[in-house]
């Protein structure tokens, strides 16, 4: 049996290109492939606790992960997110390997989820992209966005005005042309590709703010009770893309949409239909196009098995 630490796994996945295999994770999926139960999940007062687990028909291992995600941490100078993910073999059952990414995968995962989206589904001339958080998901999203959006104009909003503050020298150092704004108006205002990376109760952009053309990924709300986004801004959409139908029947975006009556689910589509031509992604520069990621186990899946072919 392995055992794979951080430090490992982010030498082993420096300078790879992880869009091809997060894509074919979601056509296997969306193709029936996949044996994906429903999530596990453990909510508390201070943070939450996702078990998320499957298998590809085909694969030789299946996989089990466990992550974690406490905001507070910040306040303690801790890392928000952490967890493991553990690959057995289909055959005997047998756990192969351990891999201790502290969360690493999860949020590099989850940051392709928004590259794919961008590719399929962000306009042809992105103005500006507006990051809606400041947190390690927020950075990562933007950095993921480089390899398929000719894009370095960017505005970030965040509810602490010095978090911002440090997210745009951050990303000032990479490359890129930022500024914080004041009112998260602001941020569709002057942006056609927004990502929202927060743990936000509550909609944070209403349908009013969005303009036609607009793209939005919506990455923070992955349980029942988050919401980022107005539902009104999904019913407005020309296209609302699930990363699972099936996972956003009871979680995200969308299941706050369908809960309130403001869609109904035949209008919706899978990211892996996209991906396989099944389906059409962005088809006018007017559309304005969702994507709900709520993340899949077939995600930790291929990102694992990448991993595991570089050892």
């Amino acid at each position: 049996m392995r055992r794979v630490e951080l430090d490992t796994i982010k030498q082993l996945l420096e300078g790879v290109d992880l869009l091809p295999a997060i894509e074919q994770g979601y056509r296997d999926y969306s193709n029936g492939l996949c044996n994906i139960p429903p999530v596990g999940e453990l909510l508390m007062e201070s943070g939450e606790v996702h078990i998320k687990y499957g298998c590809v028909q085909g694969d030789s291992t299946y996989l089990i992960k466990i992550a974690s995600s406490f905001p507070g941490n910040a306040n303690l100078d801790l890392p928000a997110g952490n967890g493991m993910m553990l690959v057995f073999s289909q055959d005997t059952g047998a756990l192969e390997c351990m891999l201790l990414d502290q969360g690493y995968l999860t949020d590099r995962r989850t940051a392709v989820a928004g590259a794919v989206a961008a590719k399929y589904l962000g306009p042809e001339q992105v103005q500006r992209i507006g990051i809606v958080g400041t947190g390690v998901q927020a950075r990562m999203q933007l950095l993921e966005l480089k390899d398929v959006i000719q894009c370095t104009e960017v505005m970030v909003w965040g509810r602490n005005p010095d978090r911002a503050q440090q997210f745009c020298q951050e990303m000032q150092a990479k490359g890129y042309h930022i500024s914080a704004a004041a009112d998260i108006n602001e941020i569709p205002a002057t942006c056609n590709l927004i990502v929202t990376t927060t743990t936000a109760t509550e909609p944070l952009l209403s349908a009013d703010m969005i303009r036609p053309g607009t793209h939005i990924s919506a990455i923070g709300s992955d349980t029942p009770h988050k919401q980022e986004l107005d539902s009104q801004i999904l019913a407005r959409a020309d296209r609302v893309v699930a990363d699972s139908i099936e996972q956003c029947l009871l979680r995200g975006e969308i299941f706050k949409a369908l809960e309130n009556g403001s869609i109904q689910q035949d209008a919706l589509i899978e990211m892996g239909q996209i991906i396989s031509g099944d389906a059409a992604a962005r088809t006018g520069e007017d559309q304005i196009t969702i994507f709900d990621s709520t993340g899949v186990a077939v995600q930790d899946i291929r990102i694992a098995a990448l991993v595991l072919s570089r050892l």
